[in-house]
């Protein structure tokens, strides 16, 4: 069976959630998370380093920026109770950098403040990575957003990360009205603390 390390082509398509990869005529549908997104934003070739999640009823490509990024993506969904999706939502709603800190210090709030992330999981994550999760290299953060994208940008990616989209539309109206200026993925980012 073929293992994917990498995928390297065209950018055809990206939201703050997934990215269309174009290589040789085959346009590859690659989840990602806003980690990944920010530099890949004004690209039209990209570099995604791939975990392949393949389940009975779904085969699914994510992609990640970093090496790093794809090994705590890996490390996250050995623990119990974490699936790929979770996995996503953590490093769209923290950085590599505040994950991995906040395992090795015990910082049960942080990791709980993602959704789907309760008490008994964030406890568990900590338990189970907390060796493990210093033998990977130093990360850096997420890049700050630049320039303006739309809502349906955001909520799209919200979607597809698995939020109503009555509620998503809500919660991104609510910000955009304190904020009309502000840019897709900082849209989403502040969302996910309101869903």
């Amino acid at each position: 069976m073929a293992v994917y390390e990498f995928i390297n082509g065209k950018l055809t398509e990206l939201t703050p959630a997934m990215a269309v990869i174009s290589i040789g005529g085959i346009g590859y549908q690659i989840q990602i998370s806003l980690q990944t997104y920010s530099p890949l934003r004004d690209k039209e070739e990209a570099h995604l380093w791939i975990e392949e999640i393949i389940r009975e009823d779904t085969h699914l490509l994510y992609g990640f920026h970093t090496r790093e990024e794809r090994e705590i993506f890996r490390l996250l969904i050995s623990v119990s109770g974490i699936g790929p999706n979770t996995a996503r939502m953590m490093l769209s709603s923290l950085s590599t950098a505040d994950v991995r800190r906040a395992i090795q210090t015990d910082n049960v709030p942080a990791l709980k403040s993602v959704k789907g992330v309760g008490i008994k999981t964030a406890q568990r994550l900590i338990i189970e990575l907390r060796d493990k999760i210093g033998k990977t290299g130093e990360a850096g953060g997420i890049l700050p957003a630049t320039g303006n994208t739309s809502r349906d940008e955001a909520l799209s990616a919200l979607v597809m990360l698995g939020f109503a989209r009555n509620e998503s539309g809500k919660a991104l109206d609510q910000i955009l009205g304190e904020a009309p200026d502000i840019g897709a993925e900082q849209l989403v980012k502040l969302a996910l603390k309101k869903l």
